[in-house]
């Protein structure tokens, strides 16, 4: 089953790995080893956290003689940004709406509760 560009990048960044590898990217190229060094875990499986990311086209990695930097690519995550923006609105108005609505409850809230004079 083929499986869209947004839904590959949203697969990438679900892991807080590949998040925090994306996260030390963000100061410019880095060596595999340099990425890795963070992590407590092997080499092979920092490298399949990378592949991931390179298919999701997060990020690239070119050869320079035996140095391999990686570096983040910003094209998905525009498209995660535009994906979500048009989410954005909707919450915020229906958040407001909410807010709106407990200003709305709280003095009734705070006559209901008010505590009745004890008899003696």
């Amino acid at each position: 089953m083929p499986t869209d560009q947004l839904s590959t990048t949203f697969a990438a960044l679900a892991d807080p790995t590949r998040r925090a590898i994306l996260a030390r990217l963000l100061s410019g190229e880095r060596s595999v080893t340099e990425l890795a060094e963070p992590f407590n875990m092997s080499m092979p499986a920092v490298s399949k956290h990378l592949r991931v990311l390179e298919r999701a086209g997060l990020i690239a990695r070119r050869r320079d003689a035996q140095w391999r930097p990686c570096r983040i690519e910003a094209a998905p995550l525009k498209a995660v940004a535009h994906w979500t923006e048009r989410y954005r609105h909707m919450w915020e108005e229906r958040l407001e709406r909410l807010e709106r609505y407990l200003q709305h409850m709280k003095p009734k809230e705070e006559k209901n509760h008010a505590r009745k004079p004890r008899r003696k």
